[in-house]
């Protein structure tokens, strides 16, 4: 009876320590699925945060990985701007906007980021050019694809469309239409490397333009209303 006892006891407490075990490793997968930054949080996801919303001229202050005011105050603009929920916390959505990958997303196939840039893209063309030719809206997304490039400016794709003054669609809040088939269809072209605007990277309705700079820009192309240049 004494040696079924001493075995018994054991048997229960790995028992138990086992059931232990499998529910905090169930615990801690499910509250890290997705990353979230918020006031008084710390740490890489903040710095680049920071880092992007500071390259597109929403932050000011230092690129110090503390999500404090300042950066809350950043990330709600940057909300604001660009038709996401404005609560101050870098969530899932505002992460994917800024183009920042979350412990989930690093995990998805790299289909899935080709779908978000395609759609990213797609509402840009369809808020800057869906007024224009075929071609003419595969390369105002080639234009995109061709800053992205550059050093000149953000090597991302949302980094380039989110720049700050980069876009009149971002500005006045046509990027959050819904893209028709075209310009999605425009979107996949530019993406997959075509390039009707030649290596431009910067684009102007020569009508309409009042910057003086950018008509010294040499010009590479025009299509339709357009006057694309390097």
């Amino acid at each position: 009876m004494l040696r079924n006892k001493k075995i018994i006891i054991p048997m229960i407490i790995l028992l138990v320590l086992g059931i232990t075990l499998i529910g905090y490793i169930i615990y801690r997968n499910n509250n890290t699925i997705e990353t979230l930054s918020k006031y008084g949080s710390r740490g890489n996801e903040v710095t680049q945060i920071q880092t992007k919303l500071k390259r597109w001229g929403y932050y000011t202050g230092n690129v110090d990985g503390i999500y404090g005011t300042q950066t809350l105050n950043a990330v709600k603009y940057f909300q604001r701007k660009n038709g996401l929920t404005v609560d101050g916390i870098a969530g899932p959505a505002t992460l994917k906007a800024m183009g920042i990958m979350t412990s989930s997303s690093g995990s998805s196939s790299g289909s899935s980021s080709y779908n978000s840039n395609l759609n990213l893209l797609a509402r840009l063309i369809y808020g800057e050019a869906r007024g224009e030719s075929y071609t003419g809206q595969v390369a105002v997304g080639a234009v995109c694809m061709n800053r992205v490039k550059s050093s000149s400016f953000p090597n991302t794709l949302s980094g380039v469309i989110y720049q700050s003054g980069a876009f009149d669609a971002v500005r006045d809040g046509q990027i959050n239409l819904t893209p028709n088939s075209t310009a999605r269809k425009a979107a996949q072209d530019a993406l997959n490397g075509w390039d009707p605007s030649y290596g431009a990277i910067y684009y102007f309705n020569p009508s309409t333009a009042t910057n003086k700079w950018i008509w010294s820009r040499p010009m590479t192309v025009t299509i339709g209303k357009h006057r694309f240049c390097k």
